[in-house]
């Protein structure tokens, strides 16, 4: 199933929050605005796209700005330059996996925890739920709101949830249900995926409940107990998903 993205524009999940979705990579990006300042969630692929969204957030707001970022991947982290010199959250993880792509982080602040952030009559709680997607996966919190940015935690492609580069060899998908039972804690009634359109808390439960299954046969594969075409058979994602996620760590 194919999904047609709208041209990219600011979406306002609540007051103040805002998301904006990209056609290519179907990326997901956030930017959360307080009294004082504003935090900008991910920051897209490369320098001219980040220039691209540090415009388009200059429509939304004046105020300077702080970066978060969800996760290390290039589609969410690469487009950081457009937006320095400024305060960028991560988590070591990430800031050690930009290092070595040669990415300056100057104003680095770890998340390897929780963090809160006051931007001025708003806070914003930034959290690490442990590795999952990779190993250091930041969600934005904005309590107040029910608003979550899950970052690459949840995706939502066009059909379904999960697809094939969901997995990789920096996933932990032992940790990843676990994460997801986190986020599902916090009540929230709109979940920003990294890539996708946004989703309630009913798709996040889904995403949880078929990692949990994927686990389960990810052991099985590994103890001999079953055939990874048995395995696909019994997981609830298409098989070559399915197969990228049993070629991931547990």
């Amino acid at each position: 199933m194919t999904e047609t993205v709208p041209a990219p524009r600011w979406r306002e999940l609540a007051p103040g929050v805002f998301t904006r979705r990209y056609a290519r990579w179907d990326l997901s990006v956030g930017l959360v605005v307080g009294a004082a300042r504003c935090l900008v969630v991910d920051t897209r692929e490369g320098p001219d796209e980040g220039a691209e969204l540090a415009a388009a957030v200059r429509e939304i707001t004046a105020l300077p700005w702080s970066v978060v970022l969800t996760h290390d991947h290039f589609d969410h982290a690469d487009g950081l330059p457009a937006f320095l010199p400024c305060e960028v959250w991560a988590h070591p993880a990430c800031a050690a996996a930009l290092r070595e792509r040669d990415r300056t982080v100057p104003d680095y602040r770890p998340v390897d925890g929780r963090a809160e952030l006051d931007l001025g009559g708003r806070s914003v709680v930034l959290d690490h739920p442990g590795a999952a997607h990779s190993r250091g996966d930041v969600y934005v919190h904005v309590p107040g709101t029910g608003v979550v940015f899950a970052g690459d935690l949840v995706e939502h492609v066009p059909g379904g949830s999960f697809g094939t580069e969901s997995f990789g060899a920096d996933t932990t998908l032992a940790g990843w249900p676990p994460a997801l039972t986190r986020l599902l804690g916090l009540a929230p009634h709109t979940v920003v995926p990294g890539h996708g359109e946004a989703v309630g808390p009913g798709f996040l439960a889904r995403c949880r409940d078929e990692l949990r299954l994927l686990l389960d046969l990810h052991h099985a594969v590994r103890a001999g107990a079953l055939s990874p075409d048995t395995a696909a058979a019994r997981s609830r994602l298409p098989a070559d998903v399915t197969a990228a996620a049993l070629a991931a760590p547990g």
